[in-house]
């Protein structure tokens, strides 16, 4: 199982138009520092499942490989944006899976294409996409938003974005399965004392260490969190790292 940090930032992105704080000037002068709107992309045996669909240049990535699946955390737009012009290819319809939202966002459910948007999934209730079983998990946020529990059958991941906190049932199912792995929204820096939809770096790392799994990743990044820790350097805890746009994790 792979899992490749596709992007790694929060809606405004890194560089954020109009800025310029320490964080954005370095990721317009080095390429390696952008971050585009957080989402992941998963292999196992061959088949490409997507986690969200924000990237504007989503339709490229599909064309080298078709995805035999695609797993909406939800339906703000920073996350599904890429499916609007996906959606009016050709070929096999491509099945996706979600939280219930009847909204969703814009007209993707009334004109949906090649989409497959499938019944919204209900928490804790595990779903099998071959040899990866996906169990959904409830998060904190303002529109209904799943995250999920990954298993190959040996390796356990959970990712866990966006949210600010896990609601209780989220945590207790976790720390009962024990994940190796976590990916998870650390959005602000601590100086936002009391995050609305996400959490600061400081909720994320208690989160991490609640978990107790061997590694774990912080996405979802802001420019002013970048540039926090661009400011005032602090060493993450062993185990604990920022996601880069690109980077890959190998199970």
């Amino acid at each position: 199982m792979k899992l490749r940090f596709a992007g790694t930032g929060d809606s405004g992105q890194v560089p954020c138009f109009g800025c310029d704080c320490l964080a954005c000037q370095r990721a317009r002068l080095l390429s390696c520092h952008r971050r585009e709107p957080c989402c992941g992309e998963l292999e196992l045996d061959g088949d490409l499942i997507l986690i969200d669909a924000g990237r504007m240049d989503l339709v490229a990535r599909c064309e080298r490989q078709r995805p035999a699946a695609i797993l909406l955390t939800h339906y703000h737009a920073d996350h599904v944006q890429g499916l609007l012009p996906l959606r009016w290819g050709r070929g096999a319809r491509i099945p996706v899976y979600g939280p219930k939202d009847a909204q969703g966002c814009a007209d993707l459910h009334k004109n949906s294409g090649i989409l497959d948007f499938q019944p919204g999934l209900k928490p804790f209730r595990p779903l099998q996409l071959g040899r990866l079983e996906v169990t959904p998990l409830p998060l904190n946020h303002s529109k209904p938003t799943l995250g999920y529990a990954l298993s190959d059958g040996v390796n356990r991941l959970a990712w866990l974005c966006d949210t600010v906190g896990l609601p209780g049932a989220t945590e207790r199912f976790l720390t009962e399965w024990r994940p190796h792995g976590v990916v998870i929204d650390a959005t602000h820096p601590d100086s936002c004392a009391e995050p609305r939809n996400h959490n600061n770096i400081g909720m994320a790392l208690e989160i991490i260490e609640r978990l107790s799994p061997a590694q774990a990743w912080l996405t979802h990044i802001s420019h002013e969190l970048d540039a926090d820790l661009l400011a005032t350097p602090r060493p993450l805890p062993e185990g604990v790292e920022l996601a880069a746009d690109g980077s890959d994790i190998l199970f």
